[in-house]
């Protein structure tokens, strides 16, 4: 199992990641990074939060006893404890799932991996994607920081406004 070393500032930041899969190598650090700047993009000032990458099969048993679906998904999110400037939580990401979708789409896996720890920090500071205009406007900022965090790494983000 790799592990990126904790990440901490002076403001209370603890990012860590947790590698406990062997499919895919992955830039540990730049998904630190990411997390780290969509909390504080939004407002958080101190934040506790582990991101493991897990395979399919420990997804899959974590969807069903906690969400009651039979099936792997991409990432679940698991908001420990919030308040408005600190939280705690778990983002948890199938990099078995990441590899089949970025081969579905034409994209690099890791890339997907980036993507979905975006889309698992998001839901920590209030985005939803249950309704379609939920849904539309996470996607946009999914493709914010993607831009921002996987230039020259497959994503094209031609003629879009990067912050």
């Amino acid at each position: 199992m790799n592990t990126q070393p904790e990440s901490e500032t002076p403001t209370g930041w603890h990012i860590q990641v947790l590698d406990k899969q062997p499919h895919l190598k992955v830039d540990l650090h730049l998904l630190a990074q990411a997390v780290r700047t969509v909390l504080a993009d939004h407002g958080i000032q101190r934040a506790q939060v582990r991101v493991v990458l897990v395979d399919d099969a420990t997804i899959w048993d974590l969807n069903r006893r906690f969400l009651q679906h039979d099936w792997p998904t991409d990432v679940i999110t698991f908001p420990l404890e919030t308040s408005p400037e600190a939280l705690e939580a778990e983002v948890v990401i199938s990099t078995q799932t990441a590899i089949r979708q970025a081969q579905e789409y034409g994209t690099p896996p890791e890339q997907e991996v980036l993507l979905y720890a975006i889309h698992g920090a998001l839901h920590l500071v209030g985005y939803d994607d249950t309704t379609g205009s939920q849904r539309q406007r996470m996607r946009c900022k999914e493709q914010e920081y993607l831009c921002r965090f996987a230039s020259g790494k497959g994503t094209s983000c031609a003629g879009k406004n990067e912050s």
